[in-house]
């Protein structure tokens, strides 16, 4: 069961007189506002009602105009907040450990989803049409690939990571490789016919009892495809889930409220929940550092391997 802290249930002046008499840390300047940043997929309108539903919450729980911040890649996210540029953002595990190794515990990971069942992760597929032949990563040899962002965790990190302990070298095996910007733009190259086969994320499920959410998933309730003209050859996982992260140097009176408010989001208001594209039953579970462990650690030996074939 969540808790939701005592600063979440405050009253927005009172919460405001507190913030606004907090610090960000060693003295630094008061928050007026809270700045939150976000990557964006055009292809994708949740994206866009998910962060306003978010920055409607935040706003009322802290007193404090919310600023939103859109990047179009991972990348964008990873720089503003290790920068000091933002206070808020969802991280995903790649973007957070990459994160983390720039400014340490100043990057504090306060909650990640938690699914129906219980489940804190999602999975890395390897998807192709249905019609194709190949039905293995064995078969994908000398064929090609796109995978959907370098900074992917699902899309790149950690699927790269799992092929190489099963003995499938991704930099050495494909005829091709590339970066189409984005999980659904990976899924409409294969449509397109541009590579054999894609990396996305597959998650609301498991590899044996099927995935209920995913890039093809959405692309075939956005009627851009149909879901039976897929077929996932392979999965590697779970891996830990996108966290909601904070600049731990802001007032701790600030971490509650977001943290309370975000918490009571799906007990609260179950229609925006869902609005935004939540699975229903799914709620917000308390995460930290540790969560991300081994995430942090592949990131290094990914690293250390790339730096290795120089």
């Amino acid at each position: 069961m969540l808790f939701r802290p005592l600063a979440a249930l405050l009253p927005a002046a009172l919460l405001t007189a507190l913030l606004g008499g907090c610090g960000r840390g060693g003295g630094e300047a008061q928050m007026h506002e809270v700045r939150m940043a976000v990557r964006s997929q055009a292809a994708d309108p949740r994206i866009a009602r998910r962060w306003s539903a978010f920055k409607a919450v935040f706003e009322r729980a802290t007193g404090l105009p919310v600023t939103l911040y859109q990047s179009t890649d991972y990348n964008g996210v990873i720089q503003a907040f290790a920068s000091n540029q933002v206070d808020v953002a969802e991280l995903a595990p790649d973007s957070y450990a990459n994160v983390d190794a720039q400014i340490g515990t100043l990057a504090a990971p306060i909650l990640a989803i938690r699914e129906p069942e219980g489940a804190m992760g999602y999975y890395s597929g390897v998807v192709v049409k249905a019609g194709s032949p190949y039905r293995s990563l064995q078969d994908l040899r000398g064929h090609s690939l796109v995978y959907p962002d370098f900074n992917s965790t699902s899309g790149y990190l950690f699927p790269r990571g799992k092929m190489r302990e099963q003995g499938f070298d991704p930099d050495k095996v494909f005829s091709k490789t590339g970066i189409s910007g984005g999980h659904l733009q990976s899924v409409m190259a294969v449509e397109n016919g541009q590579y054999d086969a894609a990396v996305v994320y597959l998650s609301g499920g498991t590899p044996q009892t099927g995935f209920a959410a995913g890039p093809i998933v959405r692309l075939a309730q956005l009627g851009m495809i149909k879901s039976g003209d897929f077929r996932i050859i392979w999965t590697a996982g779970p891996m830990p889930t996108t966290a909601l992260s904070v600049r731990a140097d802001r007032p701790q009176s600030f971490i509650d409220a977001v943290r309370g408010a975000a918490a009571a989001l799906p007990y609260d208001d179950p229609k925006t929940w869902d609005d935004v594209g939540q699975i229903n039953g799914s709620t917000f579970a308390a995460v930290d550092r540790s969560f991300y462990a081994p995430i942090i650690k592949l990131r290094a030996e990914d690293i250390a391997h790339r730096r290795g074939q120089k």
